[in-house]
């Protein structure tokens, strides 16, 4: 059950007693009504009472959906804690050797904004890496933008190697001439300042994030400087994809 259920849940039971209630005591619909209602049941209205109380300062439906969350964020936590080691592990073998902090894991959502109100943009919920360097910069990118945003677009994981084109494209007009003979798809659809301001991170990967309907909700992406060809393996996909289904299970509520 979801916060937002075990709130509602809560609100109903309390809201359905309160109104019955005053509606007894104000004989609505009308009084035989509730003559007929309560004959010989004389415990309702005590019953009505309780639940009243019950619902009303002790929530029971949210305070146990609180304490099942806070069980399932621990082991959450541990499971995501789980895949970015053994991530590490596999980035161990990048010649040369990736600094600390390179390797970073990141969990995006989708949600809808007031200048993306239909079909919303992605949002960083969570970065997981060894140290606050290199700082993770501001994006939030549309369906098709950025390695993440070809993941949403495609529905399917995404791996790019972006030194290639770092090596080759070294100004804007050497990056429209590219874009022109190849298409914005080969730059992931960024524009030349998003490129630049990205350019440090050389090897992309992206999985999705699926939700019960197997509708696409955000997606799981790792990224580095450096060593693409190392990383692109069948391992590092794997628990790539184990851990977006697990997030996409949780509808993101322990991340």
């Amino acid at each position: 059950m979801r916060r937002t259920t075990a709130k509602a849940a809560d609100k109903i039971a309390l809201l359905s007693a309160t109104l019955c209630l005053a509606g007894k005591a104000h004989n609505v619909p009308s009084k035989q009504f509730w003559d007929t209602a309560l004959e010989n049941r004389s415990y309702a209205l005590l019953v009505l009472l309780g639940i009243a109380g019950v619902f009303g300062a002790l929530t029971p439906f949210e305070s146990w959906q609180t304490r099942s969350l806070t069980d399932r964020n621990v082991t959450m936590r541990r499971s995501i804690l789980s895949t970015f080691g053994r991530l590490l592990k596999i980035s161990e073998e990048v010649r040369p050797p990736l600094a600390t902090g390179d390797l970073a894991l990141h969990v995006w959502q989708k949600r809808r904004t007031v200048r993306h109100p239909l079909r919303g943009v992605l949002i960083r919920v969570a970065t997981y890496r060894m140290s606050s360097y290199p700082a993770t910069r501001p994006f939030s990118p549309t369906i098709g933008v950025g390695a993440v945003g070809l993941c949403w677009q495609q529905n399917r994981e995404v791996d790019f190697d972006v030194a290639p084109l770092v090596n080759q494209l070294e100004n804007r007009e050497e990056f429209d001439r590219y874009v022109t003979q190849h298409g914005p798809t080969a730059v992931m659809n960024l524009s030349w300042e998003d490129f630049q301001a990205f350019r440090h991170r050389t090897a992309l990967f992206a999985t999705p994030i699926r939700n019960r309907r197997s509708r696409f909700v955000g997606c799981v992406s790792v990224d580095a400087s450096h060593g693409y060809e190392v990383l692109r393996r069948r391992e590092l996909l794997e628990e790539m994809s184990n851990l977006g289904i697990a997030i996409g299970l949780e509808n993101f509520e322990c991340t």
